[in-house]
């Protein structure tokens, strides 16, 4: 069905996959349902066209998120003659996606999935909105777009430009507060992201108020006219000023944060860590070392995966030298309970954050009962906790392939805490140990006793639990030979 719908629905359908890859649909399954696709490709171009071209791509991104194996091309090939559509399909992922530059991001960005969409281009789609909206005023069709923007966690963006467009334009006034309070009537703008706009815009009065003069005052006659009409929360009135009260922090802070950026920035480009260290040892504030700690993260974040590593490989060194334990779980703690607000910059700050935690775990930075210690810091029904049982599995998967690597089994203790603890679930150990055996063949390469390693951690986790009996049989197992199970083989 997505084949033949828009680029969304393709890209939501991924998603789906991903999501339910391990925990409903088994990897067995998920093979069997690109074969069965494969072998029915020539039906499907005779009513689309480029089914060819589309199947391939679905087939390269389920690669790409390791939901086949790199594997799964060439033994599906053996199946399907040269001749069939199918196997052009195969040809197609291999040579056309898989083999290209970069193929792993641009396959994520192919079909432009909101997930994966950068904050600027999100922003320009919205400015583009609101523009096309004044010109032609059409309320019904600019909640449409809205909609289809699919990014309900980013409706804060439309209010603050709308309400910027207001104040720019006097004769967008009207035509911009009609949209809001119809998009917030029918429950497309949430009122948190309705209160979250205003605030953002109230944030940036000062700034706009050195072009446009009256915009405080036009302001200040939007909010008790968007409240009395009841599609602002009255709640904005009071945390607008909380707000204001909050930002007024105490100027060693400040010039430390200013500091810090600087030094940040200057390791980012010269990659010396005991230079780093040594600049903050010189400023003598290792009380702010939490505060450090959350804006190198914050800062990489926004960066690419380059400097993502440096800071990864950065908080096990500055462990050892001077920060300690608390600092480390007070960062993140302070990270976590700020995602909300650098999710308005960085659409997929959770994920990247959750990454960042599953790493310091790896790296011995912290131990799984820290996890818990952080947690508990969060102010109740905070969103920095949201994903934080996101990276179990990578974790899972991550541990296993470093044993592996390095050799050292140790990592076992560390799966042994998380399952005691609670922390990583059977079915969590199931989808790592799933995603490993998976990518066997690859590993192999690099680790050539990879499969005997990965059979004696499987004996090991069902010895101590973490597995169920039927695990081995459930991913290994290869009944009768239909071309499906050929391929599993």
């Amino acid at each position: 069905m997505a084949m033949d719908r828009h680029d969304k629905e393709k890209e939501m359908a991924s998603v789906l996959l991903s999501a339910l890859y391990a925990y409903v649909i088994s990897p067995t399954q998920i093979k069997d349902g690109f074969v069965m696709l494969l072998e029915d490709a020539d039906d499907l171009v005779v009513d689309i066209t480029d089914a060819v071209n589309i199947l391939a791509l679905f087939v390269a991104r389920a690669v790409v998120d390791e939901i086949l194996p790199p594997a799964f091309l060439s033994r599906a090939k053996k199946t399907l003659p040269e001749s069939s559509k199918g196997y052009l399909v195969l040809q197609t992922a291999e040579k056309s996606y898989l083999s290209a530059p970069h193929h792993a991001e641009l396959l994520e960005r192919r079909w432009v999935g909101s997930i994966h969409v950068t904050v600027k281009e999100m922003k320009k789609k919205i400015a583009d909105l609101l523009r096309e909206y004044f010109d032609s005023g059409d309320t019904l069709e600019a909640c449409r777009c809205i909609r289809e923007l699919g990014v309900s966690f980013f409706h804060h963006e439309v209010v603050k430009r709308a309400l910027v467009l207001d104040v720019e334009i006097q004769a967008a006034k009207p035509l911009m507060l009609k949209l809001l309070k119809e998009a917030a009537e029918e429950g497309l703008i949430s009122s948190s992201q309705i209160v979250k706009g205003f605030a953002r815009f109230a944030e940036g009065l000062d700034d706009l108020a050195l072009d446009i003069p009256s915009a405080k005052t036009l302001f200040q006659s939007i909010v008790p006219k968007a409240i009395s009409e009841g599609w602002l929360d009255a709640s904005f009135t009071k945390s607008s000023c909380e707000d204001g009260e909050a930002q007024n922090e105490d100027k060693k802070t400040s010039q430390y944060k200013e500091e810090v950026v600087t030094i940040i920035h200057e390791y980012f480009l010269s990659d010396d860590i005991p230079e780093l260290i040594q600049s903050l040892e010189d400023l003598g504030l290792l009380e702010f070392n939490p505060i450090f700690l959350k804006k190198l993260i914050t800062l990489a974040l926004d960066r690419k995966n380059r400097e993502k590593e440096m800071a990864s490989v950065l908080l096990p060194a500055l462990h050892i030298e001077i920060f300690s334990t608390e600092d480390i779980v007070n960062g993140f703690a302070m990270l976590l309970e700020s995602a909300e607000d650098t999710a308005l910059d960085i659409l997929d700050a959770s994920t990247e954050l959750a990454l960042f935690l599953a790493r310091a775990v790896i790296d011995d930075v912290l131990v799984p009962l820290n996890l818990d210690e952080i947690a508990s810091k969060l102010t109740p029904n905070c969103s920095g906790s949201l994903g934080m049982s996101f990276f179990n599995h990578e974790v899972v998967k991550k541990a296993l392939v470093m044993a592996m690597e390095k050799k050292n089994d140790r990592m076992l203790d560390l799966l042994q805490v998380c399952f005691d603890e609670g922390l990583i679930t059977i079915n969590q150990m199931s989808k790592g140990f799933t995603r490993v055996k998976e990518g066997l063949d690859d590993l192999a390469l690099d680790i050539p006793n990879a499969k005997d390693k990965s059979s004696f951690y499987t004996d090991y986790a069902q010895k101590k639990g973490w597995l169920l009996p039927s695990f081995g049989s459930l991913v290994m197992e290869a009944p009768p030979p239909t071309t499906a199970e050929l391929v599993n083989t």
